[in-house]
């Protein structure tokens, strides 16, 4: 199954918090797996942030941000490209998300997903409205 994550998603593959089991086991389903190319920034800042708050150790990010970069060299990075961007102004023109869940989104649909995987109850629904299958961790 041609399967899209979110970086929120995304993100609870290096810190465990609830819906990480649940992301292992999709991905671990999954036949492809595509994130968009603003996902690495997005988790790496996440990362920061709780390295910030005390909640992740230097050497944690260390190791954390080390699985993100070799985990992405097998998934299909989807770019940001006219199409996307059109999409993405649909998706906020018809749905109350923010700009980077629209993002996720349009990029989702520009790849052909089978599954759209987000914990973000927002973004699920304009994932949906949008004709994608959802699933939320």
């Amino acid at each position: 199954m041609k399967t899209y994550l979110d970086s929120s998603s995304f993100a609870k593959r290096f810190v465990e918090e609830e819906g990480s089991d649940r992301v292992e086991t999709t991905c671990a389903q999954a036949s492809e797996l595509a994130l968009s190319v603003i996902c690495v920034p997005e988790v790496v800042s996440a990362l920061n942030r709780r390295k910030r708050e005390h909640t992740l150790t230097a050497v944690q990010y260390r190791e954390a941000k080390q699985r993100l970069l070799d985990d992405v060299r097998d998934a299909v990075i989807v770019n940001l490209n006219a199409a996307v961007i059109g999409s993405a102004i649909r998706i906020l023109e018809s749905s109350p998300v923010r700009a980077m869940d629209a993002l996720h989104v349009a990029c989702a649909l520009e790849w052909g997903a089978d599954l759209f995987v987000s914990s973000d109850d927002r973004q699920l629904k304009a994932g949906k409205r949008a004709g994608l299958r959802t699933l939320q961790v």
